[in-house]
């Protein structure tokens, strides 16, 4: 099933979660929006948007990337990011895991801000 979640790399520092939902509503219904932001309260750069439906999600990537939010140009791609707790693809979640894991935990997890796992160094 296609995601209705994208990625959204190289904010600015300053762009806010509420700057990232403005902006990306130019694709559709935005359900979420999160910038990720490390240990020390500052942003990583990157962000997640959650989208009503999976055509608004690849909507958002062809008509989004490389447009302009605070004056950065902004990347946006599918969202491949483990739902819970941040850890990505190199957060070491995934080894041990039953064959066949998909890794979807919770449906419409949308807890706190996200600090640990691999943020947005590993794309």
């Amino acid at each position: 099933s296609q995601s209705r979640r994208v990625y959204v790399g190289n904010l600015s520092w300053e762009a806010s979660w509420q700057d990232l939902k403005d902006h990306m509503r130019a694709a559709g219904e935005v359900l979420f929006a999160e910038v990720m932001m490390g240990p020390d309260g500052r942003s990583k750069g990157c962000g997640i948007v959650e989208y009503a439906t999976a055509v608004q999600a690849r909507d958002a990537i062809s008509r989004l990337t490389d447009t302009e939010i605070g004056a950065r140009k902004i990347f946006v791609r599918e969202d491949r990011e483990m739902p819970v707790g941040g850890a990505g693809p190199a957060g070491g979640f995934r080894g041990g895991a039953a064959p066949g894991f998909s890794g979807g935990a919770v449906p419409g997890f949308s807890g706190g801000p996200r600090t640990g796992g691999a943020g947005c160094n590993v794309y």
